[in-house]
């Protein structure tokens, strides 16, 4: 019974974190609201992992053809200085440029964030503060496509970036509420966005190995955490897509509104 209720928590935790990895509202806060809210204790240290790299395999799931227009574009600059393809090596380095803070200040600070700004009355304040910053752009139309992206696009992206380190703080929000404020459209916001996901979880994908080896219940839970993986993996590619279609109508003040519902909900009864 209590492998089966494992099985059952597991599964949907995994379909909770993939269908809000995508949309600007925090999975990793979500995941706490849960815990907090329903009793729901994740025992070990790979799940979050897991689910996060299986939100991984659905964005370069989705953007595939970018990813693979991107290497090969990039290789061919590096080898024969093909103007065609300069556009797209300049935004590989932007996304690494985007990298960097999150990177640095993790490195720096992430223990001080986990320590002090992790609780449950923390995700409320952020949630409120990401429906700020939702509400603020939800009618910006910008200009720039990915060949105008800047150094200064980057790092400003890059430091949205790492203020998603604090518990509650949407990744996809920030970045993309920092991507249309500089002027991005909605399609390349949400692409940069996206892309940039993919080398900050893999980063974190090759750092975590050593602690699902060390995991002491990864014998007991192994297949609760591969069934969570697979519903992180299909919640997060058809909510990615979703959100992909409502970016593109501009309908960003609905998770405002939800924001603005959720944060006070959560201060008032935590």
């Amino acid at each position: 019974m209590e492998n089966l209720y494992d099985l059952i928590k597991y599964v949907l935790l995994g379909l909770f974190q993939g269908l809000t990895e995508p949309i600007p509202v925090s999975s990793s806060g979500h995941l706490e609201i849960a815990e907090y809210f329903f009793g729901l204790e994740i025992r070990g240290m790979s799940f979050a992992l897991l689910v996060n790299t299986a939100s991984l395999f659905a964005v370069l799931l989705v953007y595939r053809e970018d990813v693979l227009r991107l290497a090969r574009n990039g290789l061919d600059y590096l080898k024969n200085r093909d103007p065609k393809a300069k556009p797209d090596f300049m935004f590989i380095v932007y996304l690494i440029v985007g990298t960097i803070p999150a990177g640095v200040i993790g490195v720096l600070f992430g223990d001080f964030i986990e320590d002090k700004l992790a609780s449950i009355e923390t995700v409320g304040i952020t949630l409120l503060i990401t429906g700020l910053a939702l509400w603020f752009i939800r009618n910006l139309r910008g200009r720039k496509n990915d060949g105008d992206l800047r150094f200064k696009d980057a790092i400003i992206i890059g430091l949205a970036q790492a203020v998603a380190l604090i518990l509650g703080i949407s990744r996809s929000g920030a970045t993309i509420v920092a991507a249309m404020g500089l002027g991005m459209k909605q399609e390349t916001a949400l692409r940069y966005s996206f892309l940039l996901y993919i080398p900050v979880s893999l980063g974190g994908m090759i750092l975590g190995i050593s602690d699902i080896l060390k995991d002491p219940y990864l014998e007991e839970l192994a297949f609760p955490y591969v069934m969570a993986f697979f519903a992180s993996l299909a919640a997060s590619y058809f909510s990615l897509k979703w959100f992909m279609n409502i970016m593109a109508r501009g309908d960003l003040k609905y998770f405002a509104i939800y924001c603005f519902i959720a944060g006070p909900f959560v201060i008032f009864f935590s």
